[in-house]
């Protein structure tokens, strides 16, 4: 079909406004790398800085202590001046002076490290308000170059519909950029910052490797060792947080009861699971609502309710799927939580989504309840 010369001339337009949004998410993500590793050198520098500071604070309460002594040997001098030769007056004088010389530069010298250390500081502030305002951008370019090439070239075909499918394709795409967000995040705060620190460990291996013993260096190679097997255990949760492929294979139930051994090996924390009724396999996208639902309530149980106890049911009935999460933490005022709790929100809105019901009982210091119930024909 050809297009109609305003067509054209639109597409233009639309093309012109891919490149102009990409070159900006390019520069953008320039900036924010760059701000990384001026971030990462100013973390390196303030570090050397306060090292420096601590060093002139005991260098300089050590000169303090010569000086006092060196004042107190001046005055009995003083007093004494017919015991002592006029060089060894002079000597006693010339090394009371000198060591007070030394003692206040040694002090400006601590204060322009302080100041120093202020203003690096200040930087660092100013540097991750920046990081985190480029990473709000590259999400919302993110969310209009995606527009612009899934939906927006094809506006001429959808304009009877152009409302509607522009408000569900933008909450998918929100969605999707919310999922890449969070993912990014655990990445960085997770393995990358594990590597991160198992490469400076390794720096310290060596280092002791030259000058330390056998014992040390023993020592270090089985933290390394230990880092390395926490950055791998980080990589497979969150691979299995993208996707547990038992959930494929086994089913609800064994999957649930995995994921619970793992979280409660890895954060200490007790979880019981009963399992109501028989075990019994059910339509694909009721398991991964029911495990996704599960998944975030014990997310927060560990994360923010700080729990040491919790309990999960489950039953899938003939007609209904029912679960209930309780878990021991301080708990929440639901009134108040349930308006800034992405997670919570997104829970309510998957159990929507399936038809069903969800409650919240929460007291502060009491522990929290969540209890889903969702229609379900097994026939």
């Amino acid at each position: 079909m050809t297009k109609k010369p305003g067509e054209k001339a639109l597409d233009a337009i639309v093309e012109e406004m891919i490149d102009v949004v990409h070159k900006s998410k390019d520069e953008i993500f320039h900036i924010s790398e760059e701000a990384r590793k001026e971030h990462e050198l100013l973390e390196k520098e303030l570090q050397e800085t306060k090292d420096k500071v601590i060093a002139h604070i005991n260098d300089g309460d050590e000169l303090e202590k010569k000086v006092r002594m060196s004042r107190q040997h001046l005055s009995e001098v003083s007093k004494n001046f017919d015991r002592y030769s006029e060089s060894e007056v002079r000597e006693v004088y010339e090394y009371t002076h000198t060591m007070q010389t030394r003692l206040a530069m040694l002090r400006q010298e601590e204060k322009i490290l302080r100041d120093k250390r202020d203003e690096l500081e200040r930087r660092l502030q100013s540097l991750d308000q920046t990081i985190e305002r480029s990473e709000g951008l590259t999400s919302k370019v993110s969310v209009i170059l995606t527009y612009l090439n899934e939906d927006f070239k094809q506006v001429n075909e959808m304009l009877e519909e152009a409302k509607e499918k522009q408000e569900f394709g933008l909450k998918i795409i929100e969605a999707q950029e919310d999922e890449r967000r969070k993912l990014s995040r655990e990445i960085h705060d997770g393995p990358a910052q594990m590597l991160a620190n198992i490469l400076l460990r390794s720096e310290l291996v060596d280092k002791t490797f030259r000058n330390g013993t056998t014992d040390e260096v023993l020592y270090e190679i089985k933290s390394v060792r230990k880092m390395i097997r926490s950055s791998l255990y980080e990589v497979r949760r969150i691979i299995y947080d993208l996707r547990p492929m038992a959930l494929d294979d086994l089913g609800l139930v064994p999957t649930i009861k995995k994921y619970i051994a793992t979280l409660s090996d890895y954060n200490n924390l007790k979880i019981d699971f009963n399992l109501i009724g028989e075990e019994r396999r059910v339509n694909q996208k009721y398991e991964i609502a029911f495990f996704r639902l599960m998944q975030e309530a014990l997310q927060n149980a560990v994360k923010h309710a700080e729990a040491s106890q919790v309990i999960v049911k489950l039953e899938i009935g003939v007609k209904t799927i029912a679960m209930v999460i309780k878990d021991n933490g301080k708990g929440f005022d639901p009134a108040i939580k349930r308006e800034k709790s992405f997670g919570l929100i997104g829970m309510r809105e998957r159990v929507d989504m399936l038809n069903g019901t969800m409650s919240i009982n929460s007291t502060i210091g009491e522990g929290t309840a969540i209890v889903i119930n969702v229609p379900y024909n097994l026939s």
